[in-house]
């Protein structure tokens, strides 16, 4: 009964109750309490994220408590970085994290999103609708939402010989972002880096071949797509050479290192002639693993731990230039591209276990000592790498976050390839839609639906007013077009060309992202409405 949280007591007519335990030193909420501090909570979040959404929103400075300055609009990675501390708070977090891990773009529209369902949540709880009867009346709008942008999608046309339209989709993901200056070039190299790597016939893309590198120095025109695998290597020794073409290259998991007895005893060395036998037999180890490299037919020894001067030196006399100290993702990236074999002992070397590149070579980077390396040409050449470069490392940072956005949404183009119209336009036409479907219920569930209405026009009204429109104007304006013309694809002008379709402005978004949107962030609403007792410990530090 340990687990039980409190006593059974018996009034005068005998009626169990229960009196909980710790009752003075605990914080209860209950009931409409509840549910309104959660809502307040959430709309807080959400308002903070608000203004950062769509080509005009602003980006957030966060410091984290050791000083780290990182400045961005990624939804997902302010919440991340937010000192939240309600409970409610974490849950939001929790859903844009969601949103990255399953799409990787939108992370801000499904927290806005959340919070615009849980301010209409609010108003019907206030004129006294239950709670619960919200919750179901939500979940039936986002069904019927999700349906109406099934009905509005357009297929998309995805292939290799013609990447254009995928270069506008993702022109799309960057409009919003910090890297917007070399917007069309950005792109192309998301789009290129995926239909490198990617398998069209069976929709899928392997994201492990696609790595972002990022290097301080220079400008962001400067980030250039590499058809192979850079690491932030140099070769061991500044005499070897800087460039090797049709390099054979021995993968090594296993040290430059003479054997070391794995037991506890201790070497003890009496007179110099031990000590000297013992020198020779260690240069003669070095020798034999050298020997060993080399007879395999190796050009370039690429090794994931480190070697002393002794065996860097020999391996300079013997002409077999080495890489040390290189990390397990980037020697397993480097097996994949190069078909090579990852050897754990030297005695197992042989020819066919060797990886091939065209052409192995050190890059510098302006008047730094920076130094990187680069294999390409590579026999199984799927492996690519971006080399993001930019000013600061803050902006070369949200430049990776910003790429890594548009990859995301080229991939889930490829698995799925219909498409919804971005700026507002098919949440305004789902929320037509729904208000429309409401005049036709008769149950309490019809004001659930116009408050769902409601919540979607969340988007558009936010899109508006980032961009420096009357959003109240803006948005009454595309809806009563969308109402008389039909056309799902007229949203918010945030870039004032004068022209509302989204059709004509290429700004398109990818219906498995939106669709992802509407459900997570009905979900968690649904999980909010139902709490009503929150029990925490009573904080008297006051």
């Amino acid at each position: 009964m340990s687990a039980f949280p409190g006593s059974i007591a018996f009034d005068e007519y005998g009626r169990p109750f229960i009196i909980l335990r710790d009752q003075d030193r605990q914080k209860r909420l209950t009931g409409v309490d509840a549910l309104k501090s959660h809502i307040l909570a959430a709309r807080q979040i959400a308002n903070t994220l608000r203004t950062s959404l769509g080509p005009k929103g602003l980006d957030k400075m966060l410091v984290s408590s050791d000083g780290d300055v990182t400045v961005t609009n990624d939804g997902a990675t302010i919440l991340k970085m937010m000192d939240i501390e309600h409970e409610i708070g974490k849950l939001l977090v929790e859903l844009s994290q969601s949103q990255d891990d399953e799409i990787g773009d939108g992370t801000t529209g499904v927290v806005v999103l959340a919070g615009g369902l849980l301010e209409q949540a609010a108003t019907l709880i206030d004129r006294g609708i239950h709670p619960i009867r919200i919750a179901d009346g939500f979940e039936l709008a986002c069904r019927a939402a999700v349906e109406h942008l099934d009905k509005i999608a357009e297929l998309f046309p995805v292939s290799a010989s013609d990447p254009e339209p995928l270069i506008k989709v993702a022109l799309t993901t960057l409009g919003s972002k910090i890297i917007n200056k070399c917007h069309r070039q950005m792109a192309e190299i998301a789009v290129n880096a995926v239909l490198a790597v990617a398998d069209l016939e069976q929709k899928d893309v392997n994201f492990e071949l696609i790595k972002l590198e990022g290097k301080v120095g220079g400008k962001l025109e400067d980030t250039v797509l590499v058809e192979g695998v850079v690491i932030d290597k140099t070769m061991s020794h500044p005499q070897m050479p800087k460039e090797l073409k049709n390099a054979k290259i021995a993968i090594l998991t296993c040290p430059f290192e003479p054997p070391k007895p794995k037991t506890k005893h201790k070497l003890d060395v009496s007179d110099v002639a031990k000590y000297k036998e013992l020198r020779q037999y260690e240069q003669d180890k070095f020798k034999e693993m050298v020997d060993l490299v080399k007879k395999a037919g190796a050009t370039l020894a690429i090794c994931q731990w480190g070697f002393d001067d002794e065996a860097n030196h020999l391996l300079l006399q013997q002409n077999l230039p080495a890489v040390r100290w290189v990390g397990g993702p980037e020697i397993e990236l480097i097996a994949i591209a190069t078909g090579g074999r990852i050897v754990p002992r030297f005695e197992e070397l042989s020819p066919e276990k060797l990886g091939s590149a065209g052409l192995v070579r050190e890059l510098s980077f302006g008047t730094t000592s920076d130094k990187m390396m680069v294999i390409k040409d590579c026999a199984k050449s799927k492996a690519v790498t971006i080399l993001v470069r930019g000013g600061n490392k803050m902006l070369v940072d949200e430049a990776k976050r910003s790429l890594h956005d548009a990859l995301c949404v080229v991939r889930s183009l490829i698995q799925d390839p219909r498409v919804v119209f971005g700026g507002g336009a098919a949440e305004i036409s789902c929320s037509l839609a729904i208000a429309e479907q409401a005049d036709q219920l008769a149950s309490l569930e019809q004001y659930a639906f116009r408050g769902f209405a409601e919540a979607l026009d969340i988007v558009p009204l936010a899109l508006a007013e980032n961009s420096g429109l009357s959003a109240i104007n803006a948005l009454g304006e595309v809806k009563s077009i969308q109402a008389q013309t039909g056309n799902s694809a007229i949203g918010i002008d945030c870039m004032f060309t004068g022209d509302n379709s989204m059709r004509n402005q290429h700004v398109i978004e990818s219906l498995k992202s939106k669709r992802q949107q509407f459900l997570l962030a009905t979900q968690l609403v649904k999980m909010i409405l139902k709490i009503d007792d929150v029990r925490s410990p009573n904080d008297q530090r006051g």
